[in-house]
């Protein structure tokens, strides 16, 4: 299968190949921060996705790369790699981050501690 026969649409994303242990297909894995509200902590979520390699490339295990959605190629892959990243790009990769506009779960708990301190008073007198 040629790069140029095989068309490329909707997300991409950009990885670090773990394995290259099949033909034309290596695994890729993503890593994702999330941020939990509620326990005010960021979680790191990682995914593998096995991707076909384009027999005009060459990666190796390690290599940064960038992967776009395809058709199903096999049983498991509908992604293809798209290029190697260089070392400039790979510098300049931004982690998203969360939202600072978060309704903090403790300023509402707090205003209710307020009101029930107070109702608290008129019943022990």
């Amino acid at each position: 299968m040629d790069k140029s026969k095989i068309s490329v649409r909707g997300k991409l994303f950009e990885g670090q190949i773990t394995k290259m242990k099949t033909k034309n297909t290596a695994h890729v894995i993503i890593k994702q921060t999330k941020y939990i509200p509620k326990y005010e902590r960021y979680l790191v979520v990682r995914k593998v996705y096995p991707v076909h390699v384009p027999d005009d490339m060459d990666v190796a295990v390690g290599d940064m790369v960038l992967c776009g959605e395809t058709r199903k190629l096999s049983k498991t892959k509908s992604k293809i790699i798209i290029r190697k990243l260089t070392e400039k790009e790979i510098k300049n990769i931004a982690v998203e981050k969360p939202k600072e506009d978060v309704v903090e779960e403790n300023d509402v708990v707090e205003e209710e501690i307020k009101n029930d301190d107070a109702g608290d008073s008129e019943w022990s007198k």
